[in-house]
């Protein structure tokens, strides 16, 4: 009986160390809990995410850097917070995040908040809440330096080749608008700005700040071009006036639904963000913005806002929402 006792323990010896290692497996592998910002600077360590291909907003460098506008306001958020709860700014692991999979990444945990041209919409905050905005950027085109045959949208019709990513709305908006325009459709915009280099294509377009940065990062090569519409128009039952921007967009930090308190924290940092600091020229937003897509760029964007009866708008509101709530000009009866 007794050598049938020791013949059993290494079994269930070892029967328990599998339980333990499973427990420990289970453990590293982390909740599927949403995150709390709050509580991961107080462990000294956050998750961010972020693009990792996008210049100038979110860019991974050969020696694994993240740099650009985007990363800038995820870091001033984190570092702003670590201050006021009096506590040592944290580790930041970066985590690249497609757009596809934005909302999963925040509503499993596997990041506190993302900041990547993360547009904030009605359909969007169903899953997340969002801090911001803290960029309001419009639709453009991005043009060779040298090319002067497109200074507005309609001179895409004269038989010009536009590129935008396979499926993008941004493209399909100007090809209702201009049927005649040859759309040439890529699988990412940096094969598009790569197209354009080479004269394969006469201009790329998406989201100006996409476009800026690309502009920024090869000095010299490109040109913004505003993209207004050229006539007043029906379009999806909204009623668009000549001059009006072809498109707005309000970028904001995702972030769980579980945690509003923190949405709201966060938003006072970006407010805090976007003040001019006793003996400075600038805000510190407005220092990250002009780091990541050059002076010259910004310039323009504050000169086109500040025109008269301009219809674009430079600085954004953080915590203010109402733009979601904004009702559409219904078509005039008979219109198209």
């Amino acid at each position: 009986m007794a050598r049938q006792r020791m013949a059993r323990l290494p079994v269930r010896l070892t029967a328990l160390a599998t339980a333990v290692a499973l427990i420990a497996g289970l453990s590293a592998c982390g909740s599927s809990e949403p995150r709390n910002l709050e509580s991961s600077i107080r462990s000294g360590s956050v998750i961010l995410g972020t693009k990792f291909d996008q210049p100038g907003l979110g860019l991974q460098n050969p020696g694994g850097a993240i740099t650009g506008f985007d990363a800038s306001v995820s870091t001033f958020v984190v570092n702003t917070l670590a201050d006021q709860m009096g506590v040592p700014h944290p580790k930041i692991t970066w985590k690249e995040t497609p757009s596809a999979q934005r909302e999963t990444f925040i509503r499993n945990g596997e990041v506190d908040t993302i900041a990547a041209t993360y547009s904030i919409t009605n359909n969007r905050m169903k899953d997340v809440l969002f801090a911001g905005p803290y960029l309001i950027t419009y639709q453009g085109l991005l043009t060779r330096a040298d090319d002067n045959s497109i200074s507005s949208l309609t001179d895409l019709s004269d038989g010009k080749k536009l590129c935008s990513v396979a499926g993008s709305t941004p493209a399909q908006n100007v090809k209702n608008l201009l049927p005649d325009v040859q759309l040439q459709e890529y699988d990412s915009y940096s094969s598009c700005v790569e197209a354009l280099r080479r004269g394969k294509v006469d201009a790329v377009t998406t989201d100006e700040i996409l476009l800026a940065g690309y502009a920024n990062r090869w000095a010299g090569e490109f040109k913004l071009v505003s993209m207004t519409y050229p006539q007043d128009v029906c379009v999806k039952d909204a009623w668009k006036t000549a001059g009006t921007p072809f498109s707005t967009e309000y970028y904001g930090i995702g972030m769980a639904k579980d945690y509003p308190e923190v949405v709201d924290q966060v938003n006072a940092v970006l407010r805090l963000m976007m003040e001019v600091p006793p003996g400075g020229t600038v805000s510190p937003w407005e220092q990250s913005l002009r780091a990541g897509l050059g002076d010259a760029t910004v310039d323009d964007m504050v000169a086109r806002a500040d025109a008269p009866g301009s219809k674009y708008k430079f600085t954004p509101t953080p915590g203010d929402l109402n733009f979601l709530d904004a009702a559409s000009t219904p078509c005039p009866e008979g219109a198209k």
